[in-house]
This record gives structure tokens, sequence and C-alpha cells, in this order.
């Protein structure tokens, strides 16, 4: 089943599900909302590190009762999400994804809000730095160093021409390219922007910038991670690696990510989460990112792609996907 068409009432099954969780427990006196952008690994990965964590802490299913949102990549329902939550009103709202996180913090003002799986909270809008939020938010980030990820391709290839494949109004891909043109004189390498909104137009716009290029950067954009495969294979042929930052996308196909681990990140957003519900405020509680990054190969796109890759970079590898 694609994972981006999950009709809503099965999304919210496979949800709870996947970490034994009641959306509402009549036990419980303490009500926390949490809303969730989208079913895509990465978020499902971070709810189960956030709801591990605050087991760990005392704040399991018999404590509090949880609400939950999911998004399922819609505006429209994003809006309803923020609204039902509102209503509830929750001593804490959980958020997972830049999207999300966004939408609970302009749609809910008086609600403590501890997030995950954001990229970049301050460049974001989301806080107004990173020791303190400066409002009633704080959590973890995911953000990588685009120098890192730059280094390990320049390891791999001898990359002077970089396509970014972005999405303009999605706020982390808009970050990470102008993350990467910040650092492209340093690593001798030109940043070409590739806007993508509609994922028909991807397929006839690299036509003519694939062959012109030495490797796509995919950002977290959507409408990116609706074509993976397709960039993927485009990109193989003309034997073009293709790398990004999150480990979805790597499990879709690229050909390695420099990624933050969604588990740590949904654990150390956990930990957050529970100072606030022993009484902390957000705002005394630094935003921090988990400063272990993972290095992970796609082993299948290297073979269909014939790619040599240099046995330093291998040594390094963290994770394989098969």
């Amino acid at each position: 089943m694609n994972r981006r068409t999950v009709p809503g009432w099965w999304l919210l099954v496979v949800l709870c599900l996947a970490v034994h969780l009641p959306v509402q427990n009549a036990q419980a006196d303490r009500k926390v909302g949490m809303l969730i952008w989208s079913a895509e690994t990465r978020y499902l990965e971070t709810r189960a590190g956030i709801l591990d964590q605050l087991r760990k802490e005392g704040f399991g299913e018999s404590a509090v009762s949880f609400i939950l949102e999911v998004a399922e990549e819609s505006r429209a329902k994003l809006a309803d999400s923020v609204r039902r939550l509102a209503e509830a009103k929750p001593e804490l709202i959980l958020t997972v994804g830049t999207v999300a996180t966004l939408a609970v913090v302009k749609g809910i003002g008086d609600v403590p809000v501890v997030f995950s799986t954001v990229y970049d909270p301050v460049a974001a809008g989301i806080a107004t730095g990173w020791k303190s939020s400066g409002n009633n938010t704080t959590g973890a980030s995911t953000r990588i160093p685009m120098s890192s990820l730059v280094r390990v391709l320049k390891e791999v290839a001898p990359v002077k021409r970089l396509a970014v494949l972005y999405t303009p109004g999605e706020k982390q891909t808009e970050i990470q390219l102008m993350e990467l043109q910040k650092v492209q004189a340093k690593y001798r390498i030109k940043v070409l922007p590739v806007i993508v909104t509609r994922k028909e137009e991807v397929a006839p716009t690299l036509t003519g910038i694939v062959p012109t290029v030495d490797a796509l950067f995919l950002t977290g954009s959507s409408i990116v991670g609706a074509v993976v495969p397709a960039v993927v294979d485009m990109a193989g042929k003309e034997k073009v690696p293709t790398i990004t930052s999150l480990s979805d996308v790597v499990n879709e196909g690229a050909l390695f990510g420099v990624c933050a681990n969604p588990y740590r990140n949904g654990r150390l957003s956990g930990q957050k989460a529970a100072r606030v519900l022993r009484g902390a405020r957000p705002s005394s509680i630094p935003i921090e990112t988990d400063r272990k990054a993972d290095l992970i190969l796609n082993m299948k796109t290297v073979r269909a792609g014939g790619f040599q890759m240099p046995d330093a970079f291998m040594k390094r590898v963290t994770k394989v996907v098969e």
C-alpha cells in the first residue's frame, strides 16, 4: 500500500497499532494532544520514541489520556485537527513535523508545545532561539549541518554541480537550500535550485537537468517525497548520486543520507515533554539536536547504478538498506 494514500480511518488504526497507544484513556485525568503531519515512517518512529520515553518517565497510558490527530499531509485536515485540539483543551500538545508544529503555534497560543522532527525551529519561526524559545514551545530538532553532508558527498564523487530539489513554501526545504548555498563557495560546488510544485512536473524538469549535474540533493519536500523512486531511476541511468538528510528518502531509493535518527529524536522530545508535565516552562528548556547522525546507504541503488563507494565511506556507514 502506498504510504501516502492510506485512507484516513485506516491510518488511525495503523498508527494506534504501531505503538499500542489508545487514542483516549477514560481513566486518565491528564490530557495530552498529539498532532502528526503524515504517516511517513520517520514520523511514526519519532512518535514511538516520544511515547516510549514518556512511559519511562511515568507518563504512560495509565497516567495520561492521549488525543491523536493525523493531518495526512492535507492542509484542510490540518486546520480541522488544530481546531479539535484547541477544543479538547489539553495541558500539553506534542507535534511531529514542521508543518504541524507551525499550525499549532499559530492556531493555539495558550497551550505548551513540545515538537519533534523539526529541522530548524528558529529559521522556521517556531522559536526565537535555541537556548530559549522565547515562547511556549521547546523540543528536539533533526537539523543536520549541510556542510557535513557535502563533505561526505565530496568523498564519494568529485561533485562540482549540485541540483537541489525543493518546494517553495515548505520551510524545511527552503532552509536546506539556503544552507547549501551558504557553503557552496567553501566546498567549491555550484548549487542549482530546482523548484518542484507538482509531482507531475518532476520528471519533465529533471530530463534536462540530470545530465548536466554531478549529484542531486532531495530535500524534505512532500512533492519530492512522492516521486523518489522515479528521481533515483533517472539519476541512476546517468550515474548521478542522489543524497538526502532524511532516512525515509534513503529507504525509498536515494543513494545515501546523513540523517538524524527519528526514534532518538522522539526520545529527546519525550524527555522535554516530561519536564513540562512536571511543571517546567517550555521556554526554560533548551531546544536540542541529537549529536549523533546516521550514515545510511541504499545498496539496491548502489548496485543498480554501478556506483563505487570508497572504503573509508563504507567503514562509517551505520545502516544499510538492502
